[in-house]
C-alpha cells in the first residue's frame, strides 16, 4: 500500500512542476511582451525613435478606439470570412484530390512534377491573373488564399496516404477488404493527426493568401487598411492594423489547437 502511495505523491508532484513550469514560461511571455510596450512607448515619447514611422503604442490604442465607431469591426470580420473560406475550402478540396491521387498511382506519378512546380512557384505572383479570372472582389481574394493552401494539403496528405503502414494495408486485402474499406478504415484514420497538421498550417498561409489578395484588390479587409495606411503615411493605423492581424492569427491557430484537442478524446491517434 504505501509502494502506490509512493508513486501517487510522485506523480502529484510531476504534475505540480509541470504546472508551474506552465505557469512560469507564460508570465515569462506576458512580462517580455509588457516591456516591449513599455519601451517602445518610451522610447517615442523621448522622441529616441520616430514616432511618426515607429508609431507608438497610446497611439496605436487611440487609432483603435476612434476606428471602432467607423468600420473597423467590418473589416476584421471581412478578413475572417475570406480567410476562413480559403481555409476550409483549400483544405477540403486538397484533401479529395489527395485522395484520387492515392487511388490511382498512375495518375499520381503523371502529377507529380506538376504539383512539385506548383509548390515552388510563389502563389503571389499568380494574384494578379487570378485577380483577372475570377473579377476584383471577394471571390478573387478566396481564390488566392485557395491556392495557396490547397497545394500544400496536397502534398502533406498525400504523403502520409503513400506511407500508411502496408503491414496494416495487406493484411485488409488478405481478408478481402476493398480499396474503398482500406481507405476508410486504415488509411483515413491512420492520418487524422497529419490532417490536423495540416489545418495548423493552412490557417496561416490562407491568412497570408488574403492578405496579398487584399493588397492588390480590396475595398475592405485589414489588408486594405494596412495598404491605405500606408498610402496615406498614416502609420498608427498600418501599425494597429498589423497587430489586430496578428491577434487574428493567433486565435485561428489556437481555435485549430481545441478542435485538435477535441478530436483525440474520440480518435486514437498522434500529431506527426
Amino acid at each position: 500500500m504505501s509502494m502506490y502511495k509512493g508513486e501517487s505523491n510522485a506523480r502529484a508532484a510531476y504534475l505540480r512542476k509541470i504546472k508551474k513550469r506552465k505557469i512560469y514560461v507564460a508570465s515569462t511571455q506576458i512580462l517580455l511582451l509588457a516591456a516591449i510596450i513599455i519601451l517602445w512607448e518610451v522610447l517615442a515619447r523621448f522622441k529616441i525613435i520616430d514616432s511618426f514611422i515607429m508609431s507608438q503604442p497610446s497611439r496605436i490604442v487611440k487609432t483603435f478606439v476612434r476606428m471602432l465607431s467607423d468600420g473597423m469591426l467590418m473589416h476584421i470580420s471581412v478578413t475572417c470570412l475570406e480567410t476562413l473560406a480559403g481555409f476550409i475550402l483549400g483544405t477540403v478540396l486538397g484533401t479529395l484530390i489527395a485522395v484520387g491521387l492515392w487511388w490511382s498511382s498512375f495518375v499520381s506519378r503523371v502529377a507529380e512534377p506538376y504539383l512539385v512546380v506548383l509548390n515552388s512557384l510563389p502563389k503571389i505572383a499568380l494574384g494578379p491573373v487570378i485577380i483577372i479570372w475570377a473579377g476584383a472582389g471577394m471571390k478573387a481574394i478566396i481564390v488566392v488564399a485557395l491556392a495557396i493552401s490547397m497545394i500544400v494539403t496536397i502534398l502533406d496528405m498525400l504523403s502520409g496516404f503513400v506511407n500508411t503502414d502496408r503491414e496494416k494495408i495487406k493484411m485488409a486485402q488478405t481478408f478481402g477488404a476493398s480499396k474503398s474499406q482500406t481507405f476508410l478504415k486504415i488509411v483515413f484514420p491512420s492520418n487524422i493527426g497529419r490532417l490536423l497538421n495540416t489545418l495548423k498550417v493552412n490557417i496561416g498561409l490562407s491568412l497570408v493568401g488574403v492578405i496579398a489578395g487584399e493588397f492588390l484588390v480590396s475595398k475592405a479587409g485589414l489588408g486594405y487598411l494596412i495598404v491605405y495606411g500606408g498610402q496615406v503615411f498614416q502609420m498608427d493605423l498600418v501599425m494597429c492594423s498589423v497587430i489586430i492581424l496578428a491577434i487574428v492569427a493567433a486565435l485561428m491557430y489556437r481555435c485549430v489547437l481545441l478542435l485538435e484537442k477535441y478530436l483525440k478524446k474520440f480518435f486514437n491517434f498522434t500529431s506527426v
